[in-house]
């Protein structure tokens, strides 16, 4: 699903800008400006869509996800003229990099008490091995195939791939959930004596002030490294880089993102999620202080290193915090809110962005007062989750 979730996210699509430009007259301001919109129409409609998850059958969710996924790969290799792409964007953002990745980590979370954190870790792989190899493979699909068979392939994937393994994988479901179900139960009673996890509803959720301040600092990543992925080419002239070589230290990202994803599983496992999370932000405020201060080229590597730090601790705890303070019986509800503000965030961050850059504030400027926003977000972190109670009693 993780995996999966790669052909609606920004680095995927934006790799079909160039030819889509082409072949429908767009200028820039035309794609981005569908772009954005269709991205945050798709996390409005994650609100509603993502707490059904808490529901509905996972089999019968994850394959209309999936059926929804087909659709839009489809759609978005038929379209016929260039004022269906924001469409194809919707369907894409909504089912891809929303409904897809809400599957996977909402369930690790939900059906993953004692070893969360390493199922989440795992579960999240499947992102930056995406960010690591498609890149190059679908480039090269476009050059020898074109960019509307390359969407073909994607939809021949998930028919062939995606859809067998989610029935394969979940195949003894039922049984799972029963556990879950019951465990789930019997915790809700020890909370109404006194003692045991409580599981929130998310109107609850959302008049408690932690979740504010967590959902606050936990969109930081979002909008910060969206805003410069989506002006990768502006941030490699200012630098002085070259853009292949920009677009090689993905793969250090992608490494980055697996290797701390990795280590955050069995940490949080040990120590909880709200005792690590003032942790995870530093690492991106190294990022922006290498590029407030170094043009070299390999200070390109170390700012997606130390990016990619933060973004693949960000997959494990974030969802972990959510479930060990609120429980899980309402976690698709609570993770689709603050997925839907994380989607909201990054359409907004572009433009942000752009307008700075338009006007002419420099790449340092804006990272530094990224790196503000970053500070601020962890000390917010520490502050909030301080004192929460270790929910495995």
């Amino acid at each position: 699903m993780m995996f999966s979730s790669s052909f609606g996210q920004t680095y995927f699509i934006s790799l079909f800008g160039a030819e889509l430009r082409a072949e429908f007259n767009l200028s820039h301001g035309d794609v981005g400006l569908m772009y954005s919109v269709a991205t945050f129409a798709s996390g409005m409609s994650l609100i509603w869509l993502g707490r059904k998850i808490d529901h509905v059958d996972l089999r019968v969710y994850s394959l209309a996800t999936c059926a929804g996924m087909i659709v839009a790969t489809l759609f978005i290799a038929l379209t016929p003229a260039g004022g269906f792409l924001f469409l194809a964007f919707y369907l894409l953002r909504l089912t891809g990099q929303g409904l897809l990745s809400h599957i996977a980590v909402t369930s690790m979370a939900r059906y993953f008490d004692r070893n969360r954190g390493k199922a989440i870790s795992i579960a999240a792989m499947g992102l930056p091995v995406g960010e690591a190899f498609l890149p190059i493979i679908v480039v090269t699909l476009i050059a020898t195939l074109g960019w509307r068979s390359t969407w073909h392939i994607a939809t021949i994937f998930i028919v062939v791939v995606l859809v067998p393994a989610t029935l394969l994988l979940l195949r003894d479901h039922k049984v799972r959930h029963d556990a879950w179900a019951a465990a789930t139960v019997k915790a809700q009673a020890a909370s109404d004596d006194g003692c045991g996890q409580r599981h929130w509803q998310l109107r609850e959720v959302v008049r408690d002030t932690r979740f504010w301040f967590g959902a606050a600092a936990a969109l930081a990543p979002g909008f910060v490294m969206t805003g410069f992925f989506f002006h990768q080419v502006h941030l490699a002239d200012a630098k002085g880089w070259s853009l292949p070589w920009l677009a090689t230290t993905f793969f250090g990202f992608a490494l980055s993102v697996v290797a701390t994803s990795t280590f955050t599983g069995p940490m949080v496992d040990r120590y909880r999620a709200s005792q690590l999370l003032p942790f995870y932000l530093p690492p991106l405020g190294v990022a922006m202080l290498i590029l407030m201060f170094f043009d070299h080229p390999g200070s390109a590597l170390g700012y997606m290193v130390a990016a990619g730090m933060t973004v693949g601790a960000g997959h494990t705890l974030v969802i972990s915090i959510w479930a060990e303070v609120y429980g899980t019986a309402n976690l698709g509800a609570i993770r689709s809110l603050v997925q839907a503000l994380m989607v909201a965030i990054s359409a907004l961050s572009p433009f942000v962005f752009g307008e700075l850059f338009d006007i002419g504030v420099t790449i340092e400027t804006v990272a530094g007062a990224c790196l503000i926003y970053i500070v601020a977000a962890t000390v917010v972190l520490r502050v909030a989750f301080r004192g929460v109670p270790n929910p495995r009693i």
